[in-house]
């Protein structure tokens, strides 16, 4: 008699939490399973979205971090880690791969599952699908359910805010989403499945520091790296005949049991099959911290209105949902301090990748001088407000006037969407002074033209950098 048996309530059967049935099924059928027509084109906006996140974050830090450990870690040539540009096994390829996708803030956000799904899911999907040689179908159908398990493990841990938050929600989110991803695109049937989500719970972890990360290394691996790299783990050590225990997301001891602030087992699987979570998943218009996205906006607003400069601004107030301005207010981190990015956009009239990037400007005398005059005041109206992430910029000027604009539905948001041209166009952008011009509009086409395709490992000169 196993211990695994011994510790099963008296008639209870291997499969008899409902949740983690529902789930495993879920995930063994999505291949199968043909995706709505909006849903399909979203997961593609998504998936050029977080390449071109990937491509243009091999030149950062965290990319090089990723880079450098795929080359020592090497192992069978199964995926492709791009900034090392040869293959890889496919854990070291996908934590590389998310960790150049968090390396510079562009990649896209879920305000409801709290966490950055495709720096982890979309990773982890290239990597299984390469070793499997899977289609382009098969890539989108399990990006989806990615965002939808990864959500849905987050939202059902009840995380009141996240300042109340014990674990790190974006670590969460993305191993359950790559896990899902993973097992999809290793053709599991519902019990192996369920195998790959027990060793997802047992490789869940994560603390929000984060938040203290001045070099955004450990950051890229909390929310990315961690992610991909657990997820791939989970799918290979039930492919290498792993067994696990089943039944493992409700109950006592369970997922919920030990994760969960305010447990809800129904959030789990409520809508699946009909509430596709990649259609509330943002896309940044700005490469910049997702707080940031609205009072940007804005800012570019009253600039565009009034022909705002530096010269004109007494003070400048950016009023922020309460929630979210700890995020940041004052960070030493260019991309993600509110203060510093609305006065180089102030200074130079907008805002740009390199811009938003460039770490001297941290202590350039205009720029400081300039933030003196810039203040942030939280709001609750503002977190309580729907849409989401709304901001306001309020502008005394120097001529006594009072300019302000509330940016409501921010570019890239569930709300006011990006168009497929203006996520091509943030992608041509971010790719372009890596791999050319000619590279990048061919990668460009091929990912717009995914689901043509038979197998993903055909994209693979188009994606190697090195």
């Amino acid at each position: 008699m196993s211990i695994v048996y011994n510790l099963r309530s008296e008639g209870e059967g291997p499969m008899s939490c409902k949740a983690t049935h529902t789930v495993a099924t879920y995930i063994a059928g999505t291949l199968t399973r043909p995706l709505p027509a909006e849903v399909q084109e979203k997961a593609i906006l998504h998936l050029l979205d977080t390449v071109a996140a990937i491509v243009s974050g091999t030149q950062l830090a965290a990319g090089h971090a990723g880079t450098r450990l795929a080359a020592r870690l090497g192992g069978p040539e199964e995926a492709l880690a791009l900034g090392l540009g040869r293959a890889v096994g496919a854990p070291a390829a996908a934590l590389a791969n998310a960790m150049a996708a968090h390396a510079d803030e562009t990649d896209d956000s879920h305000v409801g599952g709290r966490f950055h799904p495709g720096c982890a899911i979309v990773p982890a999907a290239l990597a299984l699908a390469e070793c499997e040689g899977r289609s382009g179908t098969d890539l989108l159908r399990a990006l989806v359910l990615g965002y939808d398990i990864g959500a849905r493990s987050v939202m059902a841990l009840g995380v009141r805010s996240a300042d109340s938050a014990r674990f790190s929600t974006h670590s969460i989110g993305g191993i359950f989403g790559a896990t899902a991803a993973a097992a999809a695109l290793a053709g599991f049937d519902e019990r192996r499945a369920a195998h790959a989500l027990s060793y997802a719970v047992q490789q869940t972890c994560g603390v929000p520091y984060w938040r203290r990360d001045s070099d955004h290394i450990e950051k890229a691996f909390d929310f990315g790296g961690l992610g991909a790299r657990n997820g791939v783990m989970a799918a290979l050590m039930v492919q290498e005949g792993w067994t696990a225990v089943e039944g493992v997301l409700t109950g006592a001891p369970s997922y919920l049991s030990a994760f969960a602030e305010n447990p809800d087992e129904s959030a789990l699987t409520d809508g699946l099959g009909t509430r596709f979570e990649i259609m509330g998943a943002a896309i940044k218009k700005w490469c910049v911290g997702s707080p940031i996205q609205a009072a940007l906006d804005s800012l570019v607003a009253l600039i565009d209105a009034h022909q705002l400069t530096a010269a004109h601004v007494a003070h400048l107030t950016a009023i922020m949902p309460d929630d979210r301005l700890h995020i940041v207010d004052n960070r030493d981190m260019p991309d993600v301090c509110l203060q510093h990015l609305l006065a180089v956009t102030l200074l130079d009239g907008g805002l740009g990748f390199a811009s938003a990037h460039d770490r001297t400007r941290m202590q350039d005398p205009q720029v400081l001088d300039l933030r003196k005059r810039i203040f942030a005041t939280p709001s609750k109206e503002l977190t309580d407000a729907r849409p989401p992430r709304q901001a306001i910029i309020e502008v005394g000027t120097t001529a006594g006037q009072t300019l302000r604009h509330h940016t409501k539905a921010v570019l890239g948001t569930p709300a006011n969407p990006m168009s497929r041209e203006q996520v091509a166009a943030k992608a041509r952008d971010l790719m372009l002074p890596v791999i050319g011009d000619k590279r990048t509009d061919a990668l460009v086409a091929s990912v717009l033209d995914i689901a043509s395709n038979p197998d993903v490992r055909t994209l693979r000169p188009l994606l190697a950098i090195a």
